[in-house]
């Protein structure tokens, strides 16, 4: 029996581009929980009733905060829209990588609506709701791009990898887990190996696209059943059945192989699906793009003739 010696953990340094996405994405939260907080009992109310509220001028769309969040919220706007023109400038493509450009371009997406929201009073009718709502498919399907783009793996140089590449990595993974003695082969080969490539290409795109999620929220899973396969009944109880990490460096070596294993097998097997896929989602997410910044257009142009932007 293989004996397990609990080693310390070693975290991983904190990079600047990690805190500043981190720090960008507090300061939006706290900014919209705080204004929230102030606003709940006037956001609550019917709209009839608003305007006796004692927060109505500072909170109303045309008042100082709503007005506010109006304005910052269409700088905001800008600023997401340079991420798509940065593949046209080619001076915008020597600042940076396009996944720290991408992690900015989300967390500025995801804080748009909320912020939004504060400017409407969480109003959405009319022209303003109307692109308030394409802006939470834009959002939507956002989300669905960056599965898609995550499926698609890349240098780092932004390149995206070879189907040769990732066979050779593969097959040094698999070597390494042929080596260790400490969970056999029968128990951690079904686990790293969810799907077929060639069944992969039996499936519609739809289907393909449901299956790589259903991999991704699977691994967890999968990886504790191969944790508790060298954990005792107590260690089990304290991992919460093998979803933590143990204090065993030999065993979250394997786990660590396992999982990148994993990972690459499933890529591996969808990398052709998933760039068909991702092209398709580029037709659907470019016109809500593009429809949603003309309805803000309309929005901003309608509000400045009828002389409520002022501060």
């Amino acid at each position: 029996m293989t004996v397990l010696t609990a080693t310390p953990k070693k975290s991983k340094p904190l990079t600047l581009h990690t805190i500043l996405v981190a720090a960008m994405a507090s300061a939006l939260l706290a900014a919209f929980i705080y204004v929230f907080a102030i606003g709940l009992s006037y956001y609550f109310l019917p709209l009839a009733d608003r305007p006796f509220h004692p927060l109505h001028r500072q909170l109303r769309p045309t008042g100082p905060v709503g007005l506010g969040f109006g304005v910052f919220s269409t700088l905001l706007f800008a600023a997401i829209y340079v991420y798509p023109l940065r593949k046209k400038w080619t001076w915008l493509r020597k600042i940076g990588t396009t996944r720290h450009w991408l992690d900015f371009h989300i967390v500025m997406g995801l804080a748009a609506p909320l912020l939004v929201a504060l400017h409407s009073a969480f109003k959405f009718g009319g022209l303003a709701g109307m692109a308030y709502w394409i802006m939470m498919a834009v959002v939507a399907s956002g989300i669905v791009g960056r599965y898609l783009y995550a499926q698609i793996p890349r240098s780092k140089k932004d390149a995206e990898v070879s189907l040769a590449e990732l066979q050779k990595t593969s097959a040094q993974l698999a070597a390494d887990l042929h080596s260790q003695k400490l969970i056999a082969e029968e128990v951690w080969l079904p686990l790293v190996t969810p799907v077929r490539r060639e069944d992969v290409w039996r499936m519609s795109l739809g289907g393909a696209l449901a299956r790589m999620l259903a991999i991704d929220l699977a691994r967890p899973f999968r990886m504790a059943a191969l944790r508790r396969q060298a954990l005792s009944p107590a260690e089990r109880v304290r991992t919460l059945g093998g979803l933590l990490a143990s204090s065993h460096a030999d065993l979250e070596r394997v786990v660590g192989l396992a999982r990148r294993q994993s990972w690459l097998t499933a890529k591996i097997c969808f990398l052709d699906r998933a760039g068909q896929i991702f092209k398709m989602w580029h037709v659907v997410h470019r016109p809500f793009s593009y429809a949603f910044l003309i309805l803000l257009a309309i929005h901003i142009g309608m509000a400045a003739w009828m002389g409520f932007l002022r501060f």
